[in-house]
């Protein structure tokens, strides 16, 4: 199979920290082969600072996978990265977007069978003109075709739980305004689309969560959950989706709630990622669903105050690369 195309992240993050330590661990973890984005003088800084000896080669991507044994892999993107650890600096964005570009493109022209992203820092992003809300919606712009940007839809999956925001990353207050029925319908179409292409799942079984406290308690809580979402229900239904609800929140997430479904929609961010945080946080990895390719990502941040200590787990960055691997080998 061809190797999974992961990118630099934010340098000043740790993004570097667990791309070594899951290399280190390839052969008692069977990691998929894959190739790091990046300057490979800034990796192997990294390296030296973790106190870490480790082989490092210049390749190009066709390559990757033959070399992956014996040294990490490194593909240049034409930008340099120079920020310490935990301290971005005027590199930092240019280095983090170059990196995200070519492995779209990387995955686009067939060299790689998937994209893994390490995690980014949006505040340096916008501070350099990045004009994106997150990693999501500009990866959405680089598959867009003719003009026509993909609607891409954030899963966030773990073995305990898959959940998705119908709503991404947005105030809660903006949250509740834009909410509509359609958005909850089109995001579902996405969602159950690809849990039946990618997740080989014939008939995938959808829990909708209610947006008020109760779903509503029948209007008393709240008018949204009648008025918006079960009318969205009630058109997927007839669609033939195995889907429920809305449903109170609060009892969603429980061991045996989370029997009956393949997924829950909830109507915004934390609604969603609070229990699959709590239940799965280090295994828990994001996936990019409506996109041409395959890109997942770990479910965590840039930790700056740990970047270069070597205490950063890369169980997130592992499962991110496994799932990858496998919904590539799935959709062959």
């Amino acid at each position: 199979m061809k190797p999974v195309a992961l990118t630099l992240g934010e340098p000043a993050g740790i993004g570097p920290d667990v791309t070594i330590a899951a290399w280190l661990a390839r052969n008692s973890l069977a990691i998929p082969a894959f190739y790091i984005l990046g300057d490979r003088n800034y990796i192997g800084a990294r390296a030296r600072i973790l106190g870490v000896d480790i082989p490092l080669v210049d390749a190009h991507p066709d390559d990757a996978a033959r070399v992956f044994a014996s040294a990490l892999p490194v593909v240049a993107t034409g930008q340099s990265a120079s920020a310490r650890p935990g301290h971005p600096d005027e590199n930092s964005a240019a280095a983090a977007i170059g990196s995200i570009r070519q492995a779209v493109n990387d995955v686009v022209a067939g060299h790689a069978a998937a994209v893994v992203t390490n995690p980014i820092a949006k505040s340096v992003l916008y501070r350099a003109g990045f004009a994106h809300p997150g990693h999501t919606e500009f990866l959405a712009e680089l598959a867009a075709t003719n003009g026509e940007s993909p609607q891409p839809v954030m899963l966030l999956w773990s073995p305990a739980l898959a959940v998705v925001p119908v709503t991404i990353h947005v105030s809660l207050r903006d949250a509740i305004a834009t909410l509509s029925s359609k958005m909850i319908v089109d995001t579902t179409r996405i969602v159950v689309a690809d849990l039946r292409k990618r997740f080989g799942i014939a008939q995938p079984r959808i829990a909708v969560s209610g947006l008020n406290p109760h779903a509503g308690e029948d209007g008393s809580l709240g008018t949204e959950d009648q008025a918006i979402v079960a009318p969205a229900i009630v058109t997927l239904r007839a669609e033939g989706i195995d889907i429920r609800g809305p449903l109170p929140a609060d009892t969603m997430f429980h061991e045996a709630a989370r029997k009956t479904y393949d997924c829950a929609i909830c109507m915004y961010h934390d609604q969603a990622l609070i229990p699959v945080k709590t239940l799965a946080f280090d295994q828990a990895v994001n996936v990019t669903l409506g996109l041409p390719f395959i890109r997942t990502s770990p479910d965590h941040g840039t930790a700056f105050d740990i970047a270069g200590t070597g205490s950063a787990n890369p169980s997130s960055l592992i499962a991110a690369l496994r799932l990858a691997a496998r919904l590539a080998s799935q959709s062959t």
